[in-house]
């Protein structure tokens, strides 16, 4: 999600409490919070894919989306 982006999503949000929002800018407002949603979502999963956890024993295992551990 590039700056300009996130500035019109501020934008939009200061002039939708000041003066209202048209149906058309309400839309680009929904489309571009979706988007930067998405983004915030892969970057998570992206840093999660790289994490490890210590365990006392000094040893590091690679943290598992929840799906993929083995069920209880």
């Amino acid at each position: 999600m590039t700056q300009e982006k996130i500035d019109r999503i501020n934008a939009l949000a200061r002039k939708q409490k000041t003066e209202g929002l048209t149906e058309q800018e309400k839309a680009e407002q929904a489309a571009l919070r979706r988007e930067y949603i998405e983004a915030y979502k892969q970057s998570l999963v992206a840093q999660l894919e790289n994490t490890y956890l210590v365990e006392p024993d000094g040893t590091k295992r690679k943290v598992k989306r929840k799906d993929e551990s083995s069920s209880h």
